[in-house]
């Protein structure tokens, strides 16, 4: 793909060598591409943080109100706040369940909404720890903490994705698209403003793909730069067994691994993004050694790149994970923390922690794997209809929206001017996003299976860890907002169709000037869609006529 981005392994010669002599030189566009200017990279940062700031104010603007438990708001807003009070979720009692514990908590009577009972939950505790710190932060009584830590997360993404476009595209005007476009996807701005935990999750998830993109950058200078020196004093032989050298700690990496560690902290499903981006970066170090000439790369990637990723990657994803869990461990109360202690591990039971398997084990570990069976079987067993459920095939057309809130108000009540008025706060999307995304598919599939372009590949290697899994789930009771976490990889790939119709750098100045009247032409048509949806993800007193022009189709009532 030769757009305005240019490809990373055809570029021509940078206007002056960096320092390393003519083989660090060579190795070094081989590798990563034409050097950028100082001016360019500053505007790589510099637009995604004037966008982050504004999305900001849009997310956190009035993000208390309504003063009511939306939607799963009604678990992750009350666990939160029992785990930061006590290390573990708390059952609600017997006769309170429900709205009558909704009503207990928004009316400040929060005491009441909690037993003195263990809950089991079928999420871990990292998200909930967030919602309860903003809780903390600003107060239970106060509904801008339920959702502060959401809205943060949901800020913080703008940034992160600019950054993802920056490192794939090479272009600062490309990153500013994507933080855009990202700060106006009505499902990332919808779940930044509900305390639940799926905008964390997609927060964690972009962290580490940023992550794993910086690593792939630090770690080709290294490879250029070690390579180069080999090579210029004669020692470097690219037929030897496990060819080129080692890289090094590779911090990057080691970063991506906590974050997918709290990624998975938050919703097991992050564990399928630690999946995927850990064959996504090892892929990237073989396609590396290659570059260089390094000729059994296969053999040198899995011994001095993939086996250390293992460490910092799969190996700190688990011990972060299980530190995740430390209000659990520090309880006495927690749901089945003494199971360990009751049940000594003395009979073969095959994978089940009372097996003389795992009699090693310390009995708290022990008593967290029952608790993850527990937790496994519960979620395994949600399969009762839902007026909103909706199969994974319709998730990127966005065929069937959550309606996280709805009241009717009539004539005369909460500035209601009509006979009968409507607040709404619905998970749809930006249409406009997701519905070229969704074309954009095939585009990039093209160019990642037959022009090789590995950015397509990256892209389509996020929006697949987000979605294909649940594909395998089908009868459970599952929701197009779950594609929350995808939203960043969609916008990615309308920013990669955005690069390809700004055409070539080398292109005429014809060319160029369509491509940016046609690029600058749909991001505006993306704003518009977000402002004319805006009063809906918001839960704004509107006509009730207003919200039905907004129902284009019968499967987003």
């Amino acid at each position: 793909m030769q757009t305005t981005l240019e490809r990373s392994d055809a570029q021509p010669s940078p206007p002056s060598p960096p320092a390393g002599g003519d083989t660090e030189t060579r190795l070094l566009r081989r590798l990563l591409g034409r050097p950028r200017s100082a001016k360019e990279k500053l505007w790589a940062w510099l637009g995604p943080a004037i966008i982050t700031v504004i999305g900001g104010v849009l997310r956190l603007w009035d993000v208390g109100r309504p003063h009511q438990l939306i939607f799963d708001e009604t678990y992750y807003v009350k666990q939160g706040w029992s785990t930061v009070q006590n290390g573990y979720e708390l059952r609600i009692p017997e006769g309170y369940e429900g709205a009558d514990a909704d009503k207990l908590f928004t009316n400040n009577a929060w005491p009441q909404a909690y037993g003195t009972d263990a809950d089991m939950v079928v999420h871990p505790p990292v998200g909930k720890w967030l919602i309860g710190w903003g809780e903390q932060l600003f107060g239970i009584n106060d509904s801008f903490g339920w959702r502060f830590a959401v809205a943060i997360c949901g800020t913080l993404t703008i940034f992160l994705v600019g950054r993802a476009a920056w490192h794939l595209f090479r272009s600062a005007l490309l990153a500013n698209v994507a933080a855009l476009l990202i700060a106006v996807e009505g499902m990332s701005f919808v779940h930044s403003r509900v305390g639940i935990l799926d905008g964390i999750l997609a927060f964690w998830v972009v962290a580490a793909f940023v992550a794993l993109l910086a690593d792939r950058d630090w770690a080709r200078r290294r490879l250029a730069a070690k390579v180069a020196a080999a090579k210029d004093s004669g020692q470097f032989v690219g037929a030897m067994q496990l060819g080129g050298p080692w890289l090094g700690l590779r911090p990057w990496r080691w970063v991506a691994g906590i974050c997918l560690g709290l990624a998975i902290g938050t919703k097991w499903s992050g564990g399928f993004f630690l999946v995927a981006f850990g064959l996504m970066s090892v892929w990237w170090d073989l396609g590396a050694r290659r570059a260089v000439g390094v000729r059994r790369y296969y053999s040198a990637t899995f011994v001095k790149d993939a086996l250390p990723a293992l460490v910092s990657m799969v190996v700190t994803s688990v011990v972060v994970y299980v530190v995740s869990w430390w209000g659990w461990f520090r309880s006495t109360a927690g749901y089945q923390r003494d199971w360990g202690a009751q049940n000594p591990a003395v009979k073969d039971t095959g994978l089940q922690p009372d097996s003389s398997l795992f009699a090693w084990l310390p009995d708290s570990l022990r008593s967290l794997w029952k608790y993850h069976l527990d937790m496994f079987n519960s979620a395994a067993s949600i399969t009762s209809p839902h007026t909103y459920e909706s199969n994974p095939w319709s998730w990127m057309i966005q065929a069937r929206p959550v309606l996280f809130f709805a009241e009717y108000p009539k004539r005369g009540e909460e500035g209601c001017g009509s006979n009968e008025c409507a607040k709404i706060i619905t998970s749809l999307g930006n249409v406009s996003i997701w519905w070229v995304a969704t074309a954009g598919i095939a585009v990039l599939l093209f160019m990642w299976l037959l022009r090789r372009d590995w950015r397509a590949g990256a892209i389509l290697a996020g929006l697949a860890a987000g979605w294909l899994p649940w594909f395998a789930y089908q009868e459970r009771t599952i929701f197009t907002f779950y594609a929350v976490v995808m939203a960043p990889f969609a916008v990615l790939i309308v920013t990669y169709l955005c690069g390809m119709a700004l055409g070539s750098e080398r292109a005429s100045a014809v060319r160029r000037h369509v491509g940016a009247i046609a690029v600058g032409a749909y991001v505006t048509v993306a704003v518009a869609f977000f402002i004319f949806w805006w009063p809906i993800y918001t839960a704004q007193v509107v006509p009730r006529g207003f919200w039905a022009m907004h129902n284009w189709f019968p499967s987003w009532i």
